[in-house]
C-alpha cells in the first residue's frame, strides 16, 4: 500500500536546519538560552537523536504545538498555521515512525470472553436466555472497553462460577433424565396459612387452610396427600378439602378422632415443574356452648402432615431447536460411542470456534467412556463431556494459532476460523454462527467477507454493537451509576435514565441498519423518543412507551449526541453541570485527544448554596483556572464544556444557571469561535472532521481487535478515513475498511520483552 504525504515529506527535512530556527523562534524566550520555565531548556537538542533520546517531553511538546496551548496565547508572536502543521508532522514522524514497506500489524492477546460474550455465546450455543455471566466479578477495561485481551484476568472465583454457570445452562437447554419417584412430606413449621401449630399438628379452629409449596422436580404425575383428624362437634362430620395451585381436587368427610390415626386423603394430580401451593381447608368450623353433650360443642379440624410423592409420568420437555441441533450428528447413530463421537466433534467445533483435533476428541471420548463405565446414561454422560469443552481455555479463550509465534519478524494472514471469530465477537458480541464455521471449515470467509460483513450487520444480534462498543465509546453504561441530587432534580428517576440510554442505542442502530453517515453523530436533525423523554425535552406530539424516530424542529437546539440526555447526564456533577467534564468527555470521546492530568494539591471548585451565590458555574470555573498550574489543563476543556452550558445537569434546556443567565460561547485552542452547542458541533464537523473521523475509527479498530492503537495502525486508520471520504462517510464502509484492514486481517509474533 502507498503511504501517505505525511509519512515522508517531514524526514525529508533536517531537525538543526529546518526545525530548530522555528523552535527558537517561538520557544527560545521561555524554555532555551537558559531560561527553564516550567523545568523545562530546550539548549541540548541540537539533533534528531538527542529528540529521540527524551521521547516523554517531546511527546508532550508535540502535544502542546498540536493543541496550540504553547505557545500561551497572550504571547504575541504565535506560529502561522502551516508552522504549526509542519512541527506536529515532523515531530510526530520522527517519534512515531512507520515502516511503509513493512507495515506492522501488531499482535492480539489472547483473551477470554467477558461477561456479555459469555452470555450471548451461551444463547446462541444452546438456545437459553440464563445469562449466567451477569453473577461473574465485574470485567475490567482498558482503553475503554471490556474487551482487551491484556485486562481480561481469570481469578479463581471466576473459574468456580465457569463451572455453576456450565451446569446451569447444559440443565436449561438438555434436561436432565426425570428423578425418581420420592415422598417428600411437610408438617409443623413445615405448614404456614391460618391457624396455629399444635401439639396434634396444625390446628385449624375456625374455617381456613393450612399448606405449603412443593417445588416440582418435573413436570408429571405427582400424588398428593393429606392427614387429618378432628374433634366432631355438631351433627355433621367435620370436612376439607384438599387444594393444589388455589383448585380443589378432592373433598372429604374426616372420620378419625385420634391424633395418632389420622385420616388420609389424597389425589392424583398434574404439577408443572417449580413451584406448587398445596393446602388443606377446613370447610364446616361449629361451636355452639348450649349443645347439652360437650363432647359436640366445638369441631375443629387438625392437619397432621401433608405428603406429595412422585413423579410417576414425566412430561417429556422437549429441546429447543438450537439444542435439538446440537444432537442431529448422533441421532442416526443412536446411543452408542459412535454416535457420542458425532455429537461431541460437532459440538466442540462451535465451542471451539474451529476445526477440532483428533487427539481432542479423543479426550472427550474418554471422559464420556469413563461416565458410562460408572453407570450413566448416554444422554448424561454426553452432558458431562459437554461441561469440560465448556470449561475448556480453548472455549473460554479466544486463541488465534500462529506458526513461529515467537518471532516478531513473522507476519501472517489470520485463518478463517480467527477471521470469523473476530468477526461475530465485533459485530454480534457472540459466537460464529453455522455459515461463517461453513465457510471457514472451506477456506472461503475471505472471498466473500464483505457480503458476510453486510449480512452480520443485518442480524438482530448486531444491535450488540450499539449497545456494547456505543455503551462504552459514549460510556452511557456509567447512567447505571449516575446520581443526581433528588431536591435539585426531582424529575429524575430510573425509568428516565433507561429512556436516555435507549434514545441514543436507538439513534446508533438507526445509522448502522439505514446505512447513515457517521457524521450525524454530530449533525442528526431527528432523535428516537418515547413519551417520556419527549415531555422531559418538552417535544409535544409523542405519545406511548414505544420509542420512534422524531424530526427535531429546525429551531431545535438538539442536533446529535452532544445533547442527548444520556450524555450530558453522565458528563456531571450530582448537584450541577461540569464543563470540565463535558470538555474531557469530548476531547477524548470525539476527538482522540487526552488532556493533561491536573497538578497535585489544586483546590476544588466552589460547591453548594456558596459557591452558587458567588456566580454561574461558568464564572467560578474561570475563577478556579485563573489560579497557578490550572489553566493548562482548562484551557483545553472548558470552552468546549461551556457550549453545552445551555443543558443542565440531567440534560434539560435552561437559560439561567441559578441566578445568572448562562453564557454558551467560547473560543477553542486552535482558534475557532461558537456561541451555542450547535455552533460547537458544527466546528467539529468542519475544521474538526478529520479528527473525529480518526478518533471514531480508532475507538472502533480497538473494539474489533481487542487492543488498543499504536503509532504503527496510523497507515491501517488513513486508508479506512480515505474510503470513508470517499464513500460518504457511511457506516458500512467504517465496518467494511476495518474488517480489510491490515491489523484486523493479519498478526505477527510476539516481541521479546
Amino acid at each position: 500500500m502507498a503511504g501517505p504525504a505525511w509519512a515522508e515529506e517531514p524526514m525529508a527535512k533536517d531537525f538543526a536546519k529546518d526545525v530548530l530556527p522555528v523552535m527558537q523562534k517561538y520557544c527560545w524566550d521561555c524554555h532555551g538560552d537558559g531560561a527553564d520555565k516550567g523545568g523545562l531548556n530546550f539548549d541540548k537538542y541540537t539533533d534528531a537523536n538527542a529528540v529521540l533520546a527524551d521521547r516523554k517531553i517531546w511527546s508532550g511538546v508535540l502535544f502542546h504545538i498540536d493543541q496550540w496551548t504553547m505557545p500561551p496565547a497572550k504571547k504575541s508572536e504565535q506560529p502561522t498555521a502551516q508552522e504549526r502543521d509542519f512541527l506536529t508532522r515532523y515531530l510526530d514522524a520522527l517519534l512515531n515512525p512507520v515502516d511503509l514497506k513493512n507495515p506492522d500489524p501488531g499482535r492480539v492477546t489472547i483473551r477470554r470472553l467477558n461477561r456479555v460474550e459469555y452470555n450471548n455465546t451461551m444463547r446462541d450455543l444452546l438456545g437459553v436466555d440464563l445469562r449466567p455471566a451477569d453473577d461473574f466479578p465485574e470485567d475490567d477495561t482498558g482503553y475503554g472497553f471490556d474487551n482487551i485481551g491484556d485486562v481480561l484476568s481469570l481469578p479463581p472465583i471466576l473459574m468456580e462460577r465457569y463451572l455453576i454457570a456450565a451446569d446451569r445452562v447444559l440443565t436449561a437447554a438438555i434436561p436432565l433424565p426425570p428423578p425418581a419417584p420420592a415422598k417428600v412430606s411437610f408438617k409443623g413449621d413445615g405448614l404456614s396459612g391460618e391457624g396455629e401449630e399444635d401439639s396434634g399438628g396444625w390446628l385449624l379452629a375456625i374455617e381456613g387452610s393450612c399448606g405449603t409449596e412443593f417445588r416440582a422436580p418435573a413436570g408429571g404425575e405427582y400424588i398428593v396427600r393429606t392427614k387429618v383428624w378432628a374433634t366432631q362437634g355438631g351433627s355433621e362430620l367435620a370436612k376439607i378439602e384438599l387444594q393444589v395451585g388455589g383448585k380443589a381436587v378432592a373433598k372429604s368427610e374426616v372420620s378419625a378422632t385420634d391424633s395418632a390415626k389420622p385420616q388420609t386423603v389424597e389425589a392424583k394430580v398434574k404439577l408443572a415443574k417449580g413451584g406448587n401451593p398445596i393446602a388443606t381447608r377446613f370447610l364446616n368450623d361449629f361451636y355452639d356452648a348450649k349443645v347439652p353433650d360437650p363432647a359436640k360443642r366445638d369441631r375443629n379440624l387438625w392437619v397432621a402432615a401433608m405428603e406429595v410423592e412422585g413423579p410417576f409420568k414425566v412430561d417429556p420437555v422437549p429441546l429447543n431447536e438450537t439444542a435439538r441441533r446440537i444432537f442431529e450428528p448422533g441421532k442416526a447413530l443412536g446411543e452408542t460411542e459412535a454416535g457420542a463421537r458425532a455429537v461431541l466433534q460437532q459440538f466442540a467445533n462451535r465451542c471451539f470456534r474451529r476445526a477440532t483435533l483428533p487427539a481432542e476428541v479423543e479426550r472427550l471420548m474418554g471422559i464420556y467412556r469413563m461416565v458410562r463405565g460408572r453407570g450413566e446414561a448416554h444422554p448424561g454422560a454426553l452432558r458431562i463431556a459437554m461441561k469440560a469443552i465448556m470449561i475448556s481455555p480453548y472455549f473460554l479463550y479466544r486463541m488465534e494459532w500462529q506458526p513461529e509465534a515467537g518471532n516478531p519478524g513473522k507476519i501472517v494472514d489470520l485463518d478463517d476460523f480467527a477471521l470469523a471469530t473476530r468477526l461475530s465477537y465485533w459485530l454480534w458480541s457472540s459466537t460464529p454462527d453455522d455459515e461463517l464455521l461453513s465457510l471457514a471449515f472451506r477456506k472461503q470467509l475471505r472471498p466473500n467477507l464483505a457480503a458476510q460483513v453486510l449480512r452480520l450487520l443485518k442480524d438482530p444480534k448486531a444491535r450488540a454493537l450499539p449497545e456494547n462498543f456505543g455503551g462504552q465509546w459514549l460510556e452511557l453504561r456509567t447512567l447505571k451509576v449516575a446520581a443526581p441530587d433528588k431536591e435539585r432534580f426531582p424529575g429524575y428517576s430510573p425509568e428516565l435514565a433507561q429512556a436516555m440510554r435507549q434514545e441514543t442505542e436507538a439513534f446508533f442502530q438507526s445509522i448502522l441498519l439505514e446505512n447513515r453517515s457517521v457524521l450525524e453523530f454530530l449533525s442528526a436533525d431527528y432523535t428516537f423518543l418515547n413519551e417520556r423523554l419527549a415531555k422531559f425535552y418538552g417535544i409535544p406530539g409523542v405519545t406511548g412507551e414505544a420509542f420512534r424516530k422524531v424530526q427535531l424542529d429546525a429551531a431545535s437546539p438538539r442536533h446529535g449526541i452532544l445533547t442527548h440526555a444520556s450524555v450530558l447526564t453522565v458528563t456531571s456533577d450530582p448537584t450541577r453541570t461540569s464543563p470540565v467534564k463535558r470538555g474531557k468527555w469530548v476531547l477524548e470521546n470525539l476527538l482522540g485527544i487526552t488532556p493533561p492530568p491536573p497538578p497535585p494539591n489544586v483546590p476544588a471548585l466552589d460547591e453548594g448554596g456558596h459557591g452558587e451565590l458567588t456566580g454561574s458555574v461558568r464564572q467560578r470555573l474561570e475563577a478556579h483556572r485563573s489560579k497557578p498550574g490550572c489553566a493548562s489543563c482548562h484551557t483545553l476543556m472548558d470552552p468546549i464544556g461551556f457550549g453545552l452550558e445551555n443543558f443542565n445537569a440531567i440534560g434539560q434546556w435552561r437559560d439561567k444557571d441559578g441566578n445568572f443567565p448562562v453564557d454558551s460561547a467560547g473560543v477553542l485552542t486552535t482558534g475557532q469561535n461558537f456561541s451555542s452547542a450547535r455552533e460547537l458541533s458544527q466546528i467539529l464537523l468542519t475544521d474538526r472532521r478529520d479528527a473525529f473521523l480518526r478518533t471514531l475509527i480508532s475507538r472502533m479498530l480497538t473494539y474489533a481487535l481487542g487492543r488498543g492503537t499504536e503509532p504503527y495502525d496510523r497507515l491501517a486508520i488513513d486508508t479506512i478515513l480515505a474510503r470513508l471520504t470517499k464513500e460518504n462517510y457511511s457506516f458500512q464502509s467504517l465496518i467494511l475498511g476495518i474488517s480489510e484492514s491490515l491489523p484486523f486481517q493479519k498478526r505477527r509474533g510476539e516481541s521479546p520483552h
